[in-house]
């Protein structure tokens, strides 16, 4: 931790401190009494309001503790790796994930499995795998053989360089699980290049000239992208499991039925996402034949595909193939439908079958993979906030929020529908207050979504629909992802128009993909 960070910290310890002395709220208590009594229906109504005051009041330190947590990472006090490790520590020393009726040894232990509960989450390997295979699209140089395919193209004019880079979006999307990785590491260099290349520098006067409009068309594309896959981006497979554990598994959501859901509403708001932002931020350059010949000059120079393009290629075919249940389809389709589930394969384990592919192809090297630190810290601070997330909902702290926010919303007389509305775009705007999307994820979806299903919102439907918002929220702010920095560090776009476009685009979004997805999940039986 730095020295300027100091303060910070101390501010955030100070936040957690101060759950010790605020009274624990009575609706608290009485949803640990209710847990209490249903698990030892044979204690003693004294013992029960012992052991539900204990409980109460550590759920009540750990809710001070979790938001010190989001705090530390919306500040960066110290990385999320480092501040995720603080954390899996403290459950586990603290023993305050355990209820009061455990003690002695048994109560250390299940401590530190609560700790460590989420590092066997699949969800969590499906994104630290699918990480390790991207270093394959970027080592072989297919991901920029495919976005300079697509600008040889549509590169003739600066709207359609716009659509160019928007599609290499899609398809790098399915399995680049860093946002970051696709925007900012793939997409954003040859933004770069051929924003130079027509002569827009951003400190001379000529950003506007082309860099401006393909700088913003380039950061846009990353939010939409995001939403139109579970492995697009990490905080979706989180998402993934918030709904399952606030349906209690009735709703787990697959990754076709993820990609069959978001994909129509999500190509309806990437088509249009280019023509808006040409409306808001006109290019000055508008005609772009020498886009198309640096696209050919630059395809030339790679020459023909390479072998292990051509691998990394097929396993990206077979990874969707997989990923979007085709040979339990097929099965299906033609008349084999008792070998159906045996053909249903999980995604993570679909997602291990490329990586080992690449690995016995020579396509990828071990060392590679243990020097692909993104991978590896994913895995440390993912499984952290997925553990710390869950014991909200364990310690009754989700439902003690969703009861609050039920009555607030239940006292302004809102309809289901306006619920559903005023909650997504709630969840979608708060994103302001926050710097990472899995922060912001870890700490409010599974309250909204809870609160959601508790005043009768359809469940697939209403996940769907935070889903879109959880994923276009990254559009706000120059701080909003990781993404966000990379592109906005170019130098292209000025801050005060960063933030009026990324509002505009946010509005259009979030209304293309809930007005589109209403009609299009009707017609899937979502609802």
């Amino acid at each position: 931790m730095t020295k300027d960070k100091i303060p910070l910290a101390i501010l955030c310890i100070l936040i957690a401190i101060s759950f010790v002395f605020i009274p624990v709220p009575e609706s608290l208590i009485s949803i640990k009494q209710a847990a209490l009594l249903k698990a030892h229906s044979d204690f003693s109504e004294q013992k029960l309001l012992e052991l539900s005051l204990f409980d109460a009041r550590l759920s009540w330190i750990y809710l001070g503790c979790f938001i010190a947590t989001v705090l530390c990472i919306i500040l960066k006090v110290m990385p999320l790796g480092a501040v995720s490790l603080i954390s899996i520590a403290f459950i586990a020393i603290s023993t305050i994930s355990v209820s009061a009726d455990i003690s002695g040894v048994a109560r250390s232990k299940a401590a530190i499995k609560d700790a460590l509960s989420a590092f066997s989450n699949s969800l969590i390997w499906l994104i630290v795998i699918s990480i390790m295979l991207a270093r394959g699209i970027i080592k072989t140089g297919l991901g920029r053989r495919l976005a300079f395919y697509f600008l040889s193209i549509f590169g003739k004019k600066t709207l359609g360089i716009g659509y160019s880079i928007a599609l290499s979006e899609v398809f790098l999307a399915p399995i680049t699980p860093s946002n970051t990785a696709r925007g900012g590491g793939i997409i954003n260099p040859i933004v770069q290049s051929i924003a130079k290349a027509l002569g827009s520098e951003p400190n001379n006067g000529s950003a506007n000239k082309a860099g401006t409009y393909l700088s913003l068309v380039n950061y846009q594309s990353n939010p939409i992208t995001s939403a139109m896959f579970i492995t697009a981006t990490a905080p979706n497979p989180l998402v993934v499991k918030l709904i399952s554990d606030a349906t209690n598994a009735n709703i787990s959501i697959t990754w076709g039925q993820w990609a069959l859901g978001m994909f129509v509403p999500g190509m309806c708001a990437i088509l249009l996402m280019p023509l808006v932002i040409y409306f808001l931020s006109p290019p000055e350059l508008k005609e772009t034949p020498d886009a198309r010949e640096l696209a050919k000059k630059e395809l030339a120079a790679m020459g023909k595909f390479s072998l292990d393009e051509k691998i990394m290629l097929s396993i990206f075919g077979l990874c969707l193939f997989l990923w979007a249940g085709m040979p339990s389809n097929f099965a299906n389709w033609f008349g084999f439908s008792e070998y159906a589930k045996a053909l249903t394969f999980d995604p993570a384990s679909v997602a291990a079958l490329g990586l080992a592919i690449a690995l016995l192809t020579g396509v990828l090297k071990y060392d590679e993979l243990l020097a692909e630190k993104t991978a590896w810290d994913t895995l440390v601070w993912f499984a952290a906030l997925i553990m710390l997330a869950t014991m909200l909902d364990k310690l009754g702290l989700a439902a003690f929020l969703g009861q609050e926010l039920k009555m607030a919303a239940s006292s302004l007389g809102l309809s289901v529908t306006f619920v559903m509305i005023f909650f997504t775009l709630a969840f979608l705007y708060s994103h302001y207050f926050f710097a990472s999307t899995t922060a912001h994820i870890s700490a409010m979806f599974l309250v909204f979504y809870k609160t959601g299903l508790d005043l009768g919102a359809p469940p697939m439907l209403y996940a769907f629909m935070l889903a879109a918002a959880g994923n276009i929220m990254m559009a706000l702010t120059h701080y909003a992802t990781g993404t966000a920095p990379v592109v906005f560090g170019s130098g292209y776009v000025s801050l005060n128009k960063w933030w009026i476009i990324g509002f505009i685009v946010s509005v259009i979004d979030i209304a293309v993909m809930i007005c589109v997805g209403l009609v299009w999940w009707k017609i899937l039986g979502f609802y």
